[in-house]
């Protein structure tokens, strides 16, 4: 039986629980936890962090941004990983290897993240890279939808191996714009028949075999005035075109893309009216309390699918096994490259 969650994942403010924090996570409207930099000193500190949350609420999905390359929150005791770009360029003197090494990838990155006590990181990035984005950039695979879905597929499937969910990211693409949805709401003019043909091709090759999707806060007016993650249009495109059958994780409710919506508490209805069925509020407090508030009695029965169900890896003997000896060697020097 699926276990049921609340819909809202928030952040912490610091390497360890607070007093009011042990309260707040008893909120019934909480689902999850998202771990930033500042929640993160090095891996075993990460599985104490872990373990003190799951003795309040031992159902709560535990993640963390762990891409690779700029979006690592952790570094200390796990893989330095290098950029997806960096493994995309590899696809260009051997795919075959690329694919290999991407799948690599994503075995190690997910039993290291398991290791730590996480459930998931929110990986892979499927955005292609246009040249016109700088907070998409080198998290992508590449330029071609091709590439990103193969290279993408290979480290969904590493993922997999390791018993961890995937999350791909930002549907229907966020590479095409210049604006940072961080700080602001951008909009996407190209026609809808050149976003199926280019920046929607990994999404729609990948979708079968995600568990969980984020939708990027940008607005794509060929389709819809409303940005992806509040949109009924494009999330229902996903469901129904695409056949996601997975967990929808919104964009975080308060970046600034998102804020055009509304209150926070009109962003969460608006979201969650859209098809979100998890919803991120992070760095801003008062918004996550208000959100909270507006979710009373709401649940989330996919949120619950994405705990890691395995025995988890031990850290401490993760060197003797040969495969991650031989990965974690090769990633490592291609970070450091």
């Amino acid at each position: 039986m699926t276990q049921t969650l609340g819909p809202v994942m928030l952040d912490l403010e610091g390497p360890r629980l607070r007093r009011e924090e042990q309260e707040l996570l008893r909120h019934p409207s909480v689902g999850g936890v998202i771990l930033f930099g500042r929640n993160v000193e090095d891996a075993l500190q990460v599985r104490e962090l872990c373990q003190s949350i799951r003795r309040i609420r031992p159902d709560l999905l535990l993640t963390i941004d762990q891409e690779g390359g700029r979006v690592q929150r952790l570094r200390q005791g796990v893989t330095r990983l290098p950029s997806m770009s960096r493994l995309g360029r590899e696809y260009e003197v051997a795919p075959e290897v690329a694919q290999r090494l991407c799948q690599d990838a994503g075995w190690l990155l997910g039993m290291e993240m398991a290791g730590c006590g996480l459930d998931l990181s929110f990986a892979p990035v499927l955005d292609v890279d246009s040249g016109l984005s700088s907070v998409i950039g080198d998290r992508s695979f590449g330029g071609s939808p091709e590439v990103v879905s193969e290279l993408a597929g290979a480290f969904v499937e590493g993922l997999h191996e390791a018993g961890m969910a995937a999350v791909g990211k930002h549907f229907p693409g966020h590479g095409g714009v210049a604006a940072d949805s961080h700080h602001e709401l951008p909009v996407d003019e190209r026609p809808l028949p050149s976003l199926m043909a280019h920046d929607l091709v990994p999404f729609r090759a990948l979708a079968t075999h995600l568990d969980g999707m984020m939708p990027a806060h940008v607005v794509y007016p060929d389709f819809d005035h409303r940005p992806a993650g509040f949109s009924p249009a494009w999330l229902g495109m996903l469901r129904e075109t695409l056949g996601f059958k997975g967990t929808i994780f919104s964009d975080d409710l308060s970046m600034g893309g998102a804020c055009t919506a509304g209150t926070p508490a009109e962003r969460a209805r608006l979201a969650l009216e859209a098809g979100c069925d998890i919803l991120l509020v992070c760095n801003d407090r008062a918004a996550a309390l208000e959100v909270l508030e507006a979710c009373q009695g709401q649940t989330s029965k996919r949120g619950g699918r994405l705990r890691y169900a395995r025995a988890r890896p031990d850290l401490d003997a993760m060197s003797a096994l040969a495969r991650w000896r031989r990965v974690h060697a090769r990633l490592e020097a291609m970070a450091a490259d």
